[in-house]
């Protein structure tokens, strides 16, 4: 273990495991509705018209997120040339997950050494929240990379208040607010509410607060402010001063309040949740979180335990339920995790975290049998595709927990590390692309030349409209065919519910509406089938 922890070789091989982990599948999977669709069709539109103020998505003001994930999402399609491409608008998510978990041990060799910061690095890679994320033109991954470093650059201040390590230069200075600026850029609040938590609980559990001064406070509200203010005012020019009122009446608000959209929970949501999505490192995370609070006289367990529980408890509070909502305290749990593997303690051959063991080989079992379920119901039957996936996560979930339950626990990392890096790379790269009941945009735009003017009567999935092009149209039946009726070289997308008016419409014209072809799928987002037609006009007028 020195021999892999010494020098720069953790580095290299966390930058291996997470390119194992979150490159498959980033080209081959189409674009995911509706929130991955949203974000990069209005990074796409920025580029379009070269407003890299205002946020669109068609016609519509986008006031739900400010501008820091579109700038690099629009930046990386345009450097690379891949302006059509969603995998370019994915790079910057995989860009951030990567950085969160290098920051994870570059900041946790601090505070739990280096073994164990290794440790629960990778654990973090290798998590299904991480690398879900990692896999979607979203905030998140990037938003996580902002928590660590502003997290990170606080542990090194709060232990040095300790007396446990040496009092941090300017560097950590400028990495706080950095983060904390770049943070309210990409998903508002969250970064600081996330470390103002950690220092009202050490406040209160310490009874002291006097180190806070040395991350200099006024000098980075200057920093932030200057950061996040001249966009903030450009918007609020740009939008007469409309776009933070709506984010806060429209988003925030709606989400404290109650179920937005339907994602509500009762509290203990995320606490049910967790095996899976933190998996495999939850394995190890409840015991080493358990181990923590035994040992919380320790400065880093203590601040550990500061950076996951106000937080947590705050998440499961909010009536808006989204399982990546709790992914700023997975570097927490995930070092936890570290320090119990790396000190071989004893909560992890105790009775109950063997039977925990048990539970945890249940999220093995349950995507094995996913993956051979998914075709079927959502692809073109049972096919060979799914042996590869299945069997990796019936290995990866039931292997460690064997190895672990027998007490060998630093061996059970290596191989669960393994299994969920073939679970991974197998279900996005082989089978989840083959699962064409569920990209039904990627089958209509398969049916068309690129450039088509189009519109959709009774599907109006974002994935659409970033596949077609900003111009698609959504809109009724009786507008379908008006659109078909009055613009050269048209098709009309139209579900069966909308197609009787979409064809009177037609014909009351005098004109005849021919099939081009036929989409049967499963639209995921409103959880039923869909029936798609793609029409344009038979003949001249």
């Amino acid at each position: 273990m020195l021999r892999l922890t010494s020098g720069l070789r953790p580095y290299f091989l966390l930058i291996v495991l997470s390119l194992a982990v979150f490159l498959p599948g980033l080209a081959s999977v189409p674009p995911i509705d509706r929130d991955e669709s949203r974000f990069a069709q209005a990074s796409h539109q920025m580029l379009e018209s070269g407003d890299y103020i205002r946020i669109q998505f068609q016609d519509e003001s986008r006031a739900k997120k400010p501008v820091g994930i579109y700038w690099m999402q629009a930046a990386s399609a345009r450097l690379l040339g891949a302006e059509h491409s969603i995998w370019a608008y994915r790079l910057p998510s995989v860009i951030g997950a990567m950085m969160a978990v290098l920051l994870t041990f570059a900041f946790g060799q601090s505070l739990v050494g280096r073994p164990a910061a290794l440790i629960g690095a990778a654990l973090l890679a290798a998590s299904f929240m991480l690398v879900s994320e990692a896999h979607q033109a979203k905030t998140d991954a990037v938003l996580l990379a902002c928590t660590v470093a502003a997290q990170g650059a606080l542990a090194r201040f709060y232990m040095a208040g300790n007396g446990a390590a040496k009092r941090p230069g300017q560097g950590s200075i400028l990495i706080f607010w950095l983060a904390q600026g770049l943070g309210i850029l990409i998903k508002g609040p969250m970064v600081p509410l996330v470390s103002l938590l950690t220092l009202a609980t050490l406040w209160i559990a310490d009874r002291r607060i006097g180190w806070i001064r040395g991350i200099r406070p006024l000098a980075g509200f200057l920093l932030v402010a200057a950061m996040v203010g001249p966009w903030v005012a450009a918007i609020s020019s740009a939008t007469g001063g409309q776009f933070v009122g709506q984010a806060v009446k429209s988003d925030l608000l709606p989400k404290l309040l109650g179920a937005q959209e339907s994602h509500g929970a009762p509290p203990g949501y995320y606490l049910l949740l967790m095996t899976a999505t933190l998996w495999p490192a939850s394995l190890f995370a409840v015991p080493g979180f358990v181990r923590a609070v035994k040992s919380r006289q320790a400065a880093a367990l203590r601040f550990c335990l500061a950076w996951i529980v106000p937080a947590w408890i705050v998440f499961e509070a909010v009536p808006t339920k989204l399982p990546h909502y709790v992914l700023p305290t997975y570097p927490a749990l995930a070092l936890l995790a570290g320090i119990a593997v790396a000190a071989g303690d004893g909560v992890l051959q105790s009775r109950w975290a063997k039977i925990y063991y048990g539970v945890c080989c249940l999220v093995g079992l349950a995507l094995a049998a996913l993956f051979v379920y998914a075709p079927i119901r959502l692809g073109s039957g049972l096919t060979w595709l799914s042996a590869p996936p299945a069997l990796a996560a019936l290995a990866g979930g039931l292997a460690p927990a064997i190895l672990a339950w027998r007490g060998r626990i630093k061996a059970a990392v290596p191989v669960c590390l393994i299994g969920a890096a073939l679970t991974y790379g197998l279900a996005f790269q082989t089978l989840l692309p083959k699962l064409d009941q569920m990209w039904v945009s990627q089958r209509v735009a398969a049916l068309l030349p690129p450039g088509t003017p189009a519109a959709a009567a009774g599907f109006h999935e974002p994935s659409l409209v970033f596949l077609l092009g900003t111009p698609t149209r959504l809109t009724t039946g009786t507008g379908a065919g008006d659109f078909l009726l009055t613009t050269p070289d048209a098709v009309a997308v139209v579900a069966s519910p909308d197609e009787a008016p979409f064809l009177a419409t037609i014909e009351a014209a005098g004109r005849h509406a021919h099939l081009v072809g036929e989409v049967d799928g499963f639209n995921y987002s409103r959880g039923r089938p869909v029936n798609l037609k793609v029409w344009d006009l038979m003949g001249k007028p």
